[in-house]
């Protein structure tokens, strides 16, 4: 597909976040509808589809790593993005150059129906499958961005599909209990096509279980089918053939050990399908995978620490880790979404720090730091609100002395900022 320079790709992509303004929609047709008119690129592909409500990034690049390290080209779509549109849409762990991408963008927008414009996710996802298409990769990486049962890329048919943790989330979209959340992201397994899980809370559980009994589809789950062994340094992995010692894994955080143990069922199944991966090519994926924004160190003194975190459960484990780390001080830098359980993120992280500093990205959906403040005043905080993002951040290294550690999360948006602010690039860029 040449690059025809009338494809301005910063025009492309004002038009597709335009798009953005039609919201969510949930269901198959429309991406189903576009694929179509595109020459329906994914039934040429093998993928792996992943679900869940946290670890899906994390789990997915150790899968991609390893495969790479298989000498096999691969896919790798995720969202949201943290600084360029373009980290979307990795093949070996590159980004492609704006001049590259435009040509697949130009084509989407081309076949969209402008009576009915595709939202934002369903532009995305089948931007991702015609370009890996075109690019022939050996096999794509595929998370969902809501849900499962009707997130648009729930049109493929994997090899394999995993489920990481459950927890509440999107209620208005995905329902109001576990139960339910569990039918959403089940959505994803396929007819007699292996499912391997995180180990699930028992309501979601039996959900998941239950849905696999119905479309014969094997189930594996961790700490059942296999194991997870945590060591003073590192973990081993009793699997469904692989038994492997002392592995580590290069996210940081002592929780992405389970991760990486659904990474490596996800590895072993994919064997079984005749991808060629092996135990140490899995090995040296999980020891090279890299994911920003995710527990990712940006300074050692003092230790500065960027993480994601944007909800209950996800900000549960992450004060676990940090709970871990040695510091004479924790100043907490915290951004929200306005929709986010803010009282119990509030619990969880707010009691850890010395110095707890309020802001917000520039985004539309952020929450108003002064109404964060109230609801962790009413905690029995003592929050200072820095409604800048800047000035947070010029505020939080002034206070800090080197043996502190500053922890700067709350939303991925809100990371995005700064890795834009420090100057610090994701992913590189360029694969052909």
């Amino acid at each position: 597909m040449g690059t025809d320079p009338g494809q301005d790709y910063q025009a492309l992509k004002k038009w597709a976040l335009s798009l953005q303004l039609f919201g969510i929609k949930l269901g198959l047709s429309s991406t189903e509808a576009l694929l179509g008119r595109l020459g329906n690129p994914e039934r040429g592909l093998k993928f792996i589809h992943l679900a869940g409500t946290n670890g899906k990034g994390s789990t997915a690049v150790m899968v991609a790593t390893a495969l790479q390290e298989a000498g096999l080209k691969v896919g790798f779509y995720s969202s949201p993005h943290l600084v360029s549109f373009r980290e979307r849409f990795l093949i070996g762990g590159r980004m492609p150059t704006r001049e590259h991408l435009a040509p697949f963008m130009a084509r989407v927008r081309e076949v969209a129906d402008e009576t009915e414009p595709p939202t934002f996710f369903e532009f995305t996802t089948a931007l991702a499958l015609l370009f890996f298409a075109q690019e022939k990769v050996d096999l794509a990486v595929m998370e969902t961005g809501l849900g499962g049962r009707l997130d648009a890329t729930n049109i493929i048919r994997p090899q394999v599909s995993l489920i990481t943790t459950l927890s509440l989330e999107h209620t208005q979209y995905l329902g109001s209990t576990i139960e339910a959340i569990a039918r959403e992201k089940a959505g994803i397994i396929k007819a007699k096509t292996p499912v391997a899980t995180q180990e699930l809370e028992p309501e979601a559980a039996g959900v998941v279980r239950a849905r696999a009994l119905e479309l014969e589809a094997p189930l594996y789950r961790l700490g059942q089918e296999f194991k997870v062994l945590v060591r003073e340094e590192g973990f081993d992995y009793q699997g469904l053939a692989w038994n492997l010692e002392n592995l580590r894994t290069g996210l940081g955080g002592g929780f992405q050990r389970l991760n990486a143990g659904l990474a490596l069922a996800g590895l072993e199944l994919l064997e079984r399908s005749g991808l060629g991966i092996g135990p140490e090519e899995a090995r040296r994926g999980l020891e090279r995978a890299a994911w920003p924004g995710r527990f990712q160190i940006i300074d050692r003194r003092p230790l500065t620490i960027l993480d994601g975190a944007h909800n209950p459960q996800a900000c549960q484990t992450l004060a676990g880790a940090v709970k871990a780390l040695p510091r004479e001080r924790l100043i907490l830098v915290l951004g929200l979404m306005s929709d986010k359980d803010h009282p119990a993120v509030l619990r969880a992280l707010g009691p850890l720090a010395d110095l707890l500093i309020l802001t917000r990205p520039v985004y539309q959906r952020a929450a108003q730091p002064q109404d964060l403040a109230a609801k962790a005043r009413a905690q029995g905080l003592e929050p200072v609100v820095e409604p800048e993002l800047g000035p947070a951040l010029d505020r939080a290294f002034a206070s800090a002395g080197p043996d502190d550690l500053v922890l700067i999360t709350g939303s991925l948006f809100l990371v995005g900022e700064v890795m834009e602010l420090l100057k610090i690039r994701p992913f590189p860029e360029g694969m052909g």
